[in-house]
């Protein structure tokens, strides 16, 4: 190798991988990123990497990482460029991004962030901070007695929290005269923008009382002044390893320390809600609707749903990838057994091509060149699972249909996480809930009667009068899960047989 990406080297690239076709230098930045991972490097940098190539020179991104410096000092020597490897069965493609402009760290210098935040050019803030980090208690609202909700509280000026950040933010712009930025969610969660629009307003509720701010109260503004359109992000990413980072080196000539893994396929589905403007992003794929809500439903419960089904049966069946997980016989049933449990639960009247989708998600999941790691979407299943699996559940019995098969799934998260350290590493995956959930499995595996105990530490249907129902049916599942093998849960289901194949 000789050199490293940067602004001077990436020219000198062979011409087969695609480079950015603008002046960096004329760039101004309009966006601050909460969450700078894979993900947003691989989805939403990558579409505006595509409106600045059209000539939208003021949509730069400024990235943030709201924990770790990993990110920074991966691509701070690379003046921000990454490849993007957009790989599928057939080959691979690589292309150079360069709409992140700068980098910064908030645990590192808060006020920079904040800075950056207060800016009047930025005009849109968009989030990719996972679900753990929006602090909800088990019923939904703000985790006020979090310690990092507290520290916020009594230290504004110098936040841990996207909502500490983004309150303290918007007063500053308030109080300068500036107009506030649109704040636009791109997590998995219900309604996403709508919930973190809640979540916001009730910290500055809190924020508003500790400071006694009287009239001049945050939280009326945030609620009446800031928009926060939902959103619903596809696209699949796995981890990078250093096998990517050698193999990608070896195409380009040079080193990047960061690359980024990703499938050709990608989707953006956006609520056009942007009082402050925004860049043209439908000219590149992006559907900008009036409500997200039906789109957000289906990708939650037939993709994410179907991945954490893959990923935990995956795992209990020695599958270290997806591709080999679903190419397993009684694994490729379940998951479509599962997706006819869920599709019923979806708006029928939203015109969704239900029957293509899942075709797709099947050529998706099928997909050799990813190596999208069962272990990887195994993290945080007490976040995911609740609108992924447990909101169809739900919904069936309250249709009066059995969710045999989406009750599996939170029967197969209970069994691996009691499996770590045992028939798995300990540390395979890891989840918000692990210090109570070792507490009540012990060294024993988990049992009918603790399935009522994991819905209470986890807030599964919490208040919901179906809830003992799909207690008992996870409870039912859970028996069969013997030493953490799933082929006596599957095989009780009619799916599969001793060998483990299709019967």
């Amino acid at each position: 190798m000789s050199g490293r990406l940067s602004n001077a080297t990436f020219a000198e690239l062979p011409p087969e991988v695609l480079v950015p076709r603008y002046d960096r230098k004329s760039v101004a930045s309009g966006i601050v990123h909460l969450g700078v991972g894979a993900f947003h490097r691989a989805h939403q940098a990558a579409y505006v990497d595509a409106c600045l190539a059209d000539g939208e020179s003021d949509w730069g991104i400024v990235g943030v990482s709201l924990r770790s410096p990993d990110t920074r000092d991966a691509l701070k020597p690379q003046d921000g460029l990454y490849t993007l490897a957009i790989r599928d069965s057939a080959g691979e493609r690589l292309q150079v991004i360069g709409s992140i402009q700068s980098l910064l760290v908030a645990p590192e210098d808060p006020g920079a962030v904040l800075a950056a935040l207060t800016d009047p050019r930025i005009r849109i803030v968009t989030l990719t901070i996972t679900e753990k980090a929006y602090l909800r208690a088990a019923d939904g609202t703000l985790d006020s007695a979090h310690p990092d909700i507290v520290h916020d509280l009594a230290n504004p000026g110098s936040p841990k929290t996207a909502h500490g950040f983004l309150a303290e933010s918007l007063a500053r712009r308030r109080a300068a005269g500036t107009s506030p930025f649109t704040v636009l969610c791109c997590d998995n969660l219900p309604a996403n923008g709508a919930t973190l629009h809640r979540l916001l307003i009730e910290f500055a509720k809190l924020r508003d009382a500790q400071t006694g701010s009287g009239d001049q109260l945050l939280a009326g503004h945030v609620a009446d002044e800031v928009a926060f359109p939902s959103s619903m992000v596809d696209r699949i990413v796995p981890a990078t390893t250093d096998t990517d980072r050698a193999r990608i080196a070896g195409e380009l000539g040079i080193d990047d320390a960061w690359p980024v893994m990703t499938e050709p396929f990608r989707q953006w589905v956006i609520e056009d809600r942007f009082p402050a403007g925004r860049p043209a992003w439908e000219k590149f794929g992006v559907a900008m609707v009036e409500d997200v809500g039906p789109f957000e439903d289906m990708k939650l419960r037939l993709l994410n749903g179907a991945h954490s089904g893959i990923a935990y049966l995956g795992l209990l069946s020695g599958h270290a990838t997806v591709d080999r997980a679903f190419a397993d016989p009684s694994i490729r049933q379940f998951v479509d057994a599962l997706w006819q449990e869920a599709i019923p639960t979806l708006p029928q009247d939203a015109g969704l091509d239900t029957s293509a989708y899942t075709a797709e998600l099947a050529a998706r999941f099928s997909n050799t060149a990813l190596a999208h790691r069962t272990a990887q979407i195994a993290n945080d299943g007490s976040q995911k699972l609740p609108q992924r699996i447990v909101a169809s559940a739900l919904a069936r019995l309250e249709a009066g249909l059995l969710p045999e098969h989406l009750s599996l799934v939170v029967a197969a998260w209970i069994a691996a996480c009691a499996a770590r350290g045992k028939t798995l590493p300990e540390s395979h995956f890891t989840d918000p809930l692990d210090a109570a959930l070792g507490d009540l499995f012990g060294r024993n595996p988990p049992t009918a009667e603790m399935t009522a105990a994991v819905f209470d530490l986890a807030g599964f249907a919490k208040g919901h009068l179906e809830r003992r129902k799909l207690i008992e049916f996870v409870a039912t599942h859970l028996v069969h899960f013997k030493h953490g093998n799933p082929k006596l849960a599957l095989a009780a289901l009619g799916i599969g047989n001793e060998s483990g194949t299709a019967g």
